[in-house]
C-alpha cells in the first residue's frame, strides 16, 4: 500500500506488464491513490481504485482483515475512514506504447466528444483570457519506445515554466498584463509528439507549486461548466495565471468516488502557492458545484455532510459501514468529521 504508483509502474514494466488506468503523476502511494479516487484521463477507462480486486487493512479496533467483496466497493474510495489500508491487489494488463501528441485547437473542438472520446488518453488544458485550448492526446501503438531525450525533456520543461511560473510571477506583479500573459502561454506550447512505455510517456512533473480544486462534472455538463468557469474568471477580473485542467472519465463504481455512478467530465482550478486560494476554491465550488460537480477529495474543497449527503446516494450506506469497521472512531480528524460526521 505504501509503494508510489512511480514505483509500481516501474516494477510492473520489469515484468512487461502495466495498469490500464495511466495517471500523470506519480508520486501519489498506491493507498492514497486508492483512498481519494486519482485518475487519469480515459472515457472508457477507470480510476486506481477502479482497477483495485482486493484489500487487505487494519480497522479500526486493531484487526487485519481481507476486504469482504460486498464491503469493497465502499471501501475503493474510502478517505481512510474505514482502516488502514496495509496491501491492494490491482488489476494489471500487458505494457503498452503510447504515441502522444499535443496541439492547440479552438476550444469548442477541444470541448466536443469528437476529440475527448477518439483517443486513448485525452485532455486539455485552457487559460482565462486566451482563445485557444492546449490539447493533449495519446494512443496505443505497436512502435518501440523512442523516448525522448533528457535534454529534450528538460528544454520542453523550460517552456513550460517560462510559460506558466514566468507569467504567475509577472502576472503578480503587473496583473494587468494576465490576459495577455495567458494568450502567450498559449502560443508558447507548441505542438509535438513522443512514443515511450504508457506510464512513461504522460508523465507531466510539476515545473511550479501551485494550490489546486478539481470538480467532477456530469459529462454531459462539462461544456457548460468549462465556459461558465472562464466567463466567472474573466467577470470578476481574476488574476489567474494557470490554466484550467479539463480531463474525462468513465462511471466508478466507488461509493464515495467523485465519479461514482455518471461518466464524467474533469475540471481543476489552480492558484500560486503564495496566493489566497480561498476565493478561486470559492468561485469554483459556486460555478462547478452549480452544474451538479462533486470536489476531489485530494485537493482543496469547502463541502461538507450536507452536500456529501445530496451528492451521494450511498452516503447511508457507507456511514453504516464505517460504524462497524470503526466504532470508536480512531480512523478520523476534523476534515473527516465534517465530511461524514462523528
Amino acid at each position: 500500500a505504501g509503494t508510489s504508483i512511480g514505483e509500481l509502474a516501474g516494477m510492473l514494466a520489469q515484468r512487461q506488464l502495466a495498469l490500464a488506468c495511466v495517471c500523470d503523476v506519480d508520486t501519489p502511494t498506491v493507498a492514497g491513490a486508492v483512498s481519494t479516487g486519482t485518475h487519469g484521463s480515459m472515457s472508457r477507462t477507470g480510476s486506481v481504485s477502479a482497477q483495485v480486486t482486493g484489500l487487505r487493512m487494519v480497522e479500526g479496533s486493531g484487526t487485519a482483515l481481507e476486504v469482504p467483496p460486498a464491503e469493497l466497493d465502499a471501501a475503493r474510495t474510502a478517505l481512510g475512514a474505514l482502516g488502514v489500508i496495509t496491501e491492494v491487489e490491482l488489476a494489471v494488463r500487458p505494457e503498452f506504447v503510447l504515441r502522444m501528441s499535443q496541439a492547440r485547437m479552438p476550444l469548442d473542438e477541444a470541448l466536443s466528444g469528437d476529440y475527448l472520446d477518439a483517443h486513448r488518453w485525452a485532455e486539455f488544458s485552457v487559460f482565462p483570457y486566451a482563445t485557444e485550448a492546449l490539447a493533449r492526446w495519446a494512443d496505443e501503438v505497436t512502435d518501440h519506445p523512442a523516448p525522448r531525450s533528457a535534454m529534450r525533456t528538460q528544454q520542453r520543461r523550460l517552456v513550460r515554466s517560462a510559460a506558466v511560473g514566468g507569467g504567475v510571477a509577472l502576472g503578480r506583479t503587473v496583473p494587468r498584463l494576465v490576459p495577455a500573459i495567458n494568450r502567450a502561454a498559449t502560443r508558447l506550447n507548441g505542438s509535438g509528439s513522443v512514443t515511450d512505455l504508457a506510464h512513461r510517456v504522460l508523465l507531466a512533473r510539476p515545473v511550479v507549486r501551485w494550490e489546486e480544486s478539481e470538480w467532477a462534472l456530469p459529462r454531459a455538463a462539462l461544456a457548460d461548466g468549462v465556459r461558465g468557469m472562464l466567463a466567472a474568471i474573466s467577470d470578476r477580473g481574476l488574476d489567474i495565471g494557470f490554466p484550467l485542467e479539463v480531463r474525462v472519465g468513465p462511471a466508478e463504481p466507488g461509493w464515495l468516488h467523485p465519479a461514482y455512478g455518471r461518466n464524467t467530465g474533469w475540471v481543476a482550478v489552480h492558484t500560486a502557492v503564495g496566493v489566497d486560494p480561498e476565493p478561486m476554491t470559492q468561485l469554483a465550488s459556486e460555478v462547478l458545484g452549480a452544474h451538479a460537480g462533486r470536489p476531489h477529495w485530494g485537493k482543496r474543497h469547502p463541502w461538507t455532510m450536507h452536500e456529501l449527503a445530496s451528492a451521494y446516494p450511498r452516503l447511508d450506506d457507507f456511514r453504516a459501514l464505517r460504524d462497524l469497521r470503526d466504532p470508536g472512531r480512531v480512523l478520523t480528524n476534523p476534515h473527516v468529521e465534517a465530511l461524514l460526521g462523528h
